[in-house]
C-alpha cells in the first residue's frame, strides 16, 4: 500500500482542485510517484456526458473523441457493469473492433497493462479510476496486488472531489447561448462533423471553433462533448 507520506502531494493537488481540469495535477503527481505510464479519472453522469482527466497524449485523446471510441472501449464497457477493481487483461478483447482499438491505443502510447476501479455514485453517476503501464504480466500482477487498496481509496478521493467541483459548477447560472452557438450545438448533437456543421451554417471552420468554444465556456463544460451533453440535458437544444 502507498504510504501516507508518498500520497501527500497527490492529496494536496486534489484539495486544491477547483475544476475538473485541475484533477490533472493529482493525476500527474500520482503517475510520477508510481513511475508508471498513465493515470486517469473519468466520470460519466446522466445527461452530462464524459469529463475528467488522463495523462494520455493529446493526440490519443483527440483520436478517441473523433472516432467515438467510448462506444467500443472494452475498459469503459466492462467497468460500467462491474463493482470490483479489474485488470484490463481480464476483459473481452476478441471482437475485431476491440482488437483494432487496442492496437491503435498502443501506437498512441497507452501501456499494455491496465487496472481500473469502478465507482458508482448518486443518481446514476459512474466513474472509472485507472492506472496504466507497459510491463510483463508477472510484474503488473505484483504491482496491482501491492497497491490495490490504495487505488480503491484514491478512486473515491478523486470521485468525491469531482462531485464537489461539478456541484459548484452546476450552481452557477448558465449564460444564454447565441443563435449561432445553439445551431452549432444542435448539429453537433445530431452527429455531424465539424466540417459538415460549418458547411450547413455557411461559416468557416475557424469561425465554428469560435462559436463552439464560446458555448463550451458559457455551459461550464470541460470539452465539446460535455458541452453538447449539457445543452441537451438542460433543454437548450433538441437533437
Amino acid at each position: 500500500m502507498i504510504t501516507t507520506k508518498k500520497l501527500n502531494p497527490v492529496l494536496k493537488a486534489l484539495a486544491c482542485a477547483d475544476t475538473i481540469e485541475d484533477l490533472k495535477d493529482a493525476c500527474i503527481e500520482l503517475r510520477d510517484m508510481l513511475q508508471i505510464d498513465h493515470v486517469s479519472y473519468y466520470c460519466f453522469g446522466p445527461g452530462d456526458g464524459l469529463y475528467g482527466y488522463a495523462t494520455y497524449s493529446m493526440e490519443w485523446k483527440a483520436r478517441y473523441a473523433q472516432e467515438q471510441y467510448m462506444r467500443i472501449d472494452p475498459v469503459l464497457i466492462g467497468g460500467s457493469s462491474r463493482f470490483q477493481p479489474f485488470n484490463w487483461g481480464d476483459l473481452d478483447w476478441t471482437p475485431k473492433a476491440a482488437r483494432k482499438f487496442r492496437v491503435e491505443a498502443a501506437v498512441h502510447g497507452v501501456g499494455s497493462q491496465g487496472y481500473s476501479v469502478p465507482v458508482h455514485g448518486p443518481k446514476g453517476q459512474f466513474a472509472l479510476f485507472s492506472v496504466n503501464h507497459s510491463c510483463e504480466d508477472a510484474e503488473w500482477a505484483a504491482f496491482t496486488r501491492k497497491h490495490q487498496n490504495s487505488f480503491i481509496l484514491l478512486s473515491h478521493f478523486f470521485n468525491q472531489k469531482a462531485l464537489e467541483v461539478v456541484a459548484n459548477v452546476d450552481e452557477q447560472p448558465t449564460k444564454a447561448l447565441s443563435p449561432r452557438e445553439l445551431g452549432a450545438m444542435t448539429l453537433l448533437a445530431r452527429g455531424l462533423s465539424r466540417a459538415e456543421v460549418a458547411k450547413d451554417l455557411d461559416i468557416s471552420e475557424h469561425t465554428l471553433r469560435v462559436y463552439i468554444e464560446s458555448a463550451r465556456s458559457k455551459l461550464n463544460a470541460q470539452n465539446t462533448t460535455h458541452a453538447v451533453a449539457r445543452a441537451l440535458s438542460r433543454g437548450l437544444i433538441v437533437a
